[in-house]
């Protein structure tokens, strides 16, 4: 994937977005130490550019709901682009699967599904099965406590000599 070059300045536009969610163009040229309108030149190629998809709220949904988190790696029969684009397709439909990474290695995905039951689960599961995703196995992982989740700190990502 081709990389878009950023500047220091385009980094403190994405590290302000990225700590405070959808903000004015006055604020944000505050936070970044840049005069607005620049600023705001600035933010709209950047998001024109895809490197802001969108602005998300951090909600503690353990305070409202008693919701079950499952984590599930998965690995497909067969490994042809048709069998990858079916099985990723079909994911993207189901509301219940929140996250989903395609890995190397030893299984082919990565998923995190949040229900508000075991059984909530298992009829997630048993809908990916007869929907013939062709999967060819499956491991659960149910979630006891999350310890850390996090975004990535991209001054640090961005600074970093291996890059």
């Amino acid at each position: 994937m081709k990389k878009i070059a950023i500047d220091s300045a385009d980094m403190r536009i994405l590290c302000a977005v990225q700590q405070h969610g959808q903000l004015s163009k006055t604020k944000l040229s505050e936070l970044v130490n840049l005069s607005p309108t620049p600023c705001w030149v600035r933010f709209n190629r950047l998001k024109e550019a895809g490197l802001i998809r969108g602005y998300h709220a951090d909600i503690a949904i353990d305070k409202i709901a008693n919701v079950t988190k499952v984590v599930v790696t998965v690995s497909l029969k067969e490994h042809r682009k048709s069998d990858f684009h079916r099985f990723e397709s079909h994911i993207k439909q189901v509301d219940e699967i929140v996250e989903c990474i395609a890995t190397g290695g030893g299984m082919d995905y990565v998923l995190k599904v949040v229900t508000l039951s075991l059984s909530g689960f298992q009829n997630v599961m048993e809908e990916l099965l007869s929907a013939e995703l062709g999967i060819d196995r499956y491991m659960t992982y149910i979630t006891t406590k999350e310890i850390k989740s996090t975004q990535p700190d991209l001054a640090s990502l961005m600074t970093d000599p291996g890059n």
